[in-house]
């Protein structure tokens, strides 16, 4: 089966609607894995590899939510197919360095992947749009339940799952929300925010999770723990720290909205501009205008757009995708180059942003009172 046909169009990916998705732009919980009484992917060779992914795979293939989906073995997806599935979050940048022995099952409706041979035997995922981590755990445990009446999965009455990295141990649960923050960041708040959120037991990263840069002010937040902690503690501690952020943002975005509201449309403006404009735009400088594009669409300065629009150009200008549509691999330069024509042409139909907020002059606040209320928060 041709990859390319399979994959739902990301602009009805994008316009999957979900709870508080003005900000939270998805949810994951994803299960780590390993058979009993087999070396882990990292230990075995290359033939104990491909046994192992020849008995789980089938297993994988027959489950309820999975039939008709996508199956295929790493080796046999080219350079671009793999990365356009990193690009949309259906697998880990460790899978796609992978190739004899790994594999990837994905449902229909691709709120389901299961990842077979990355670091663990098993890594299964189930994705929904907005804050749903709770669906997400349902869904997923019902999966996670059905495997284990087939397979023999590693568990130990001491430590719980068995997993290749000792931070897995226990539960095996990794459960996140992406966020989009700018408002956060414009406050000069997601500092705090991080630092705040760590003292919880919990961690923020990037776009790509860990060690990745956090583009288009997209963060994701997870546990870091998994054992000691029910799966659902786990879950109820970070659905409620995401409703904080939310909350937060929230109120930053109306807080600049009525001190400095003239900046907000400066920069949302100034990003609008030049994404109409750029004949050259590389994949980070897209991402970060297109973020306040969306905040202005959220803000109402675009009010006959859909924020879905902008949430699929954030998709279709990753590099992957860029080559993707060229049906061959191009360099950086080229890929800066056809980046701006599809924003040129996909932006030319939306009107220039209006100011919908009251015409405010900007807040100039005394350096010890900021000092004060700083000190405060």
């Amino acid at each position: 089966m041709n990859l390319n046909d399979f994959l739902i169009p990301t602009g009805d990916v994008c316009r999957r609607p979900g709870p508080f998705d003005r900000i939270v732009l998805s949810s994951r919980v994803r299960l780590a894995r390993n058979l009993q009484d087999s070396p882990f992917p990292g230990r075995a060779n290359k033939s104990e590899r491909q046994n192992l992914l020849q008995t789980m795979k089938p297993v994988i293939e027959s489950l309820r939510s999975m039939k008709e989906g996508f199956s295929e073995e790493l080796s046999k997806l080219k350079r671009l197919e793999k990365q356009i599935l990193v690009e949309r979050h259906l697998i880990s940048r460790e899978l796609a360095s992978k190739s004899q022995g790994s594999a990837i099952v994905l449902s229909v409706d691709e709120t389901f992947c299961v990842m077979i041979n990355e670091e663990d035997h098993l890594r299964m995922q189930a994705i929904l749009p907005g804050l749903q981590i709770k669906e997400a755990w349902k869904s997923m445990n019902k999966m996670d339940t059905m495997l284990e009446s087939k397979l023999p999965i590693a568990f130990s009455s001491d430590f719980g799952y068995l997993t290749a990295c000792p931070t897995n141990l226990g539960t095996g649960i990794r459960v996140s929300a992406m966020l989009h923050l700018p408002g956060l960041v414009m406050a000069e708040h997601m500092q705090q925010t991080i630092t705040a959120v760590n003292k919880l037991g919990l961690a923020v990263r990037g776009l790509y999770g860990e060690g990745t840069e956090a583009l288009g002010n997209v963060f994701q937040v997870s546990n870091q723990m998994t054992l000691g902690e029910s799966e659902i503690q786990i879950i109820e501690r970070l659905n409620k720290v995401v409703l904080q952020i939310i909350e937060n943002e929230e109120n930053a975005r109306a807080k600049l909205l009525e001190t400095k509201p003239k900046t907000v449309f400066n920069q949302v403006g100034r990003a609008y501009g030049i994404l109409i404009n750029a004949h050259i735009i590389s994949s980070k400088e897209a991402k970060n205008l297109l973020s306040l594009v969306r905040l202005g669409v959220d803000l109402g300065y675009f009010p006959d757009v859909d924020a879905a629009v902008i949430d699929e150009l954030f998709i279709v200008t990753e590099p992957a995708h860029i080559q993707y549509r060229e049906a061959k691999a191009k360099s950086p330069e080229e890929r800066d180059i056809m980046r701006s024509n599809l924003l040129r042409e996909r932006l030319s139909n939306i009107p220039r942003p209006v100011m919908t907020a009251p015409d405010i002059p900007e807040k100039t606040c005394d350096p010890k009172e900021d000092d004060v209320n700083d000190q405060e928060e």
